[in-house]
């Protein structure tokens, strides 16, 4: 494996939108009029060859759970009405669409957990081939979260005049008007992934406080923001912004707007919990869901989400949008390798901080509804519980929780790294 984590930032997630939620868009040159269309998808038991009528760019894939299906994305292709010729006991059903003016989408619906191998683009350009191979449930599980991979075109195939593609951009939401980026700190190769930590609440927000030594919410979510920042510029593998470097209040479109504006390939909302319940104590990590998991959850986004309702003005209007977001697939991409890194996160910081039994919860929180960038919010105790309120609230508590997020972070990085690596053809 090689070192370090640099990324192919032309291969993230973040620029793949559906051209039906694309709400505005810049066209930045011509469809080229050479575009290799989709002549014929031909498939022979555990081998699939996809034909196209003139030469393509390059290729990309990811798989996707419930049901479990194989995307391609075609660069350089245009979606056609081309044959689907043979049969495989691992495919249901085979479809292709138009994903940009520049850009094809083949949908594998699967029978079985299936995964692919060897793909390969032919030296010309015309053609795509790879093979299915049976896996187990829990192995297609994980390779779901560990997102796409990318496949460039032979290296003889270089020279080629290269296309210019287009840019989708999709504002839902925008980042509030007058917002600043905060600066990216770490290793200065700008390939290399970006992880944003949001520290939950701040400014006029204090979030929950403990009713016997008044310790905040905003207070403990910042040291703590800040420990892993400091860690992840030691580490010196991945490059890392805040939401936030000091007491200040932003709504919660702002926080993971800035992720979207940055590229981020990780957004990790960090929070201190409470309960009615003094007893109640550990940590949880929660990923989105439209349905929380059980009723903890939905009181959870109840109280998280009105914070988007302050000094009068409801920020928190965008339901409908939301709703389409999240059935597009790039929605759903972000949701799976969101999910895997929760597991990730518990299972390597687990050393460090001490976890709830029921770890892993869903929940509709608005900071967690970027549609393009992986977001997990992090309740790293509960700030009622005077156990867990002075490990947050102490420099030993916010180091540990740093290391363990460190962790999960980098073995993160490094499986997406070992899977494009390992998966490149031609």
């Amino acid at each position: 494996m090689k070192i370090g984590w640099t990324a192919d930032r032309a291969a993230l997630h973040k620029q793949r939108m559906l051209n039906i939620l694309a709400l505005a868009s810049t066209v930045l040159a011509a469809t080229p009029g050479n575009a290799g269309g989709i002549s014929a998808v031909d498939v022979r038991d555990d081998r699939v060859v996809v034909r196209f009528d003139d030469s393509v760019e390059g290729a990309s894939a990811f798989l996707l759970d419930g049901p479990r299906r194989i995307a391609l994305d075609i660069a350089g292709a245009q979606a056609g009405r081309g044959r689907y010729a043979g049969s495989s006991a691992a495919i249901a059903a085979v479809r292709q669409g138009q994903l940009t003016e520049g850009t094809a989408r083949i949908v594998l619906d699967l029978a079985a957990p299936t995964m692919l191998g060897d793909p390969q683009i032919a030296p010309d350009g015309k053609s795509l081939s790879f093979l299915l191979q049976g896996v187990s449930d829990t192995r297609f599980r994980t390779a779901v979260g560990q997102g796409r991979l990318r496949f460039d075109a032979p290296a003889d195939m270089s020279a080629r005049p290269q296309k210019r593609i287009h840019s989708i951009t999709v504002p839902i939401p925008p980042v509030a008007r007058g917002v600043s980026l905060p600066p990216i700190e770490g290793a200065r190769d700008g390939a290399r992934p970006l992880v944003v930590i949001d520290a939950g609440h701040g400014g006029h927000d204090p979030g929950a406080i403990n009713p016997e030594n008044g310790k905040r919410e905003k207070d403990v979510t910042l040291a703590i923001a800040q420990a892993i920042r400091d860690q992840l510029i030691r580490s010196g593998r991945v490059r890392v912004a805040l939401t936030r470097d000091d007491d200040r209040f932003l709504v919660l479109q702002e926080r993971y707007g800035i992720a979207r504006k940055l590229n981020a390939d990780l957004f990790i909302s960090i929070h201190a919990d409470s309960a009615e319940n003094g007893e109640a104590h550990g940590a949880t990590v929660y990923t989105l869901s439209e349905t929380a998991s059980d009723r903890e959850a939905a009181r959870l986004a109840a109280r998280e989400n009105k914070v988007d309702i302050i000094n009068g003005v409801n920020l928190g209007g965008q339901s409908g949008d939301v709703s389409s977001i999240l059935i597009d697939l790039t929605q759903r991409e972000s949701m799976n390798i969101s999910a895997n890194f929760a597991r990730l996160l518990q299972r390597e910081a687990a050393p460090y901080v001490p976890f709830r039994s029921a770890y892993h919860r869903f929940a509709s929180l608005m900071v967690l509804k970027a549609p393009d960038t992986p977001s997990v919010l992090f309740e790293t105790g509960y700030i009622s519980n005077a156990e867990d309120a002075a490990f947050l609230a102490s420099r030993e508590g916010q180091q540990s929780i740093a290391r363990g997020v460190t962790r999960a972070i980098e073995v993160h990085f490094a499986r997406k790294l070992a899977m494009r690596d390992g998966g490149s053809g031609g």
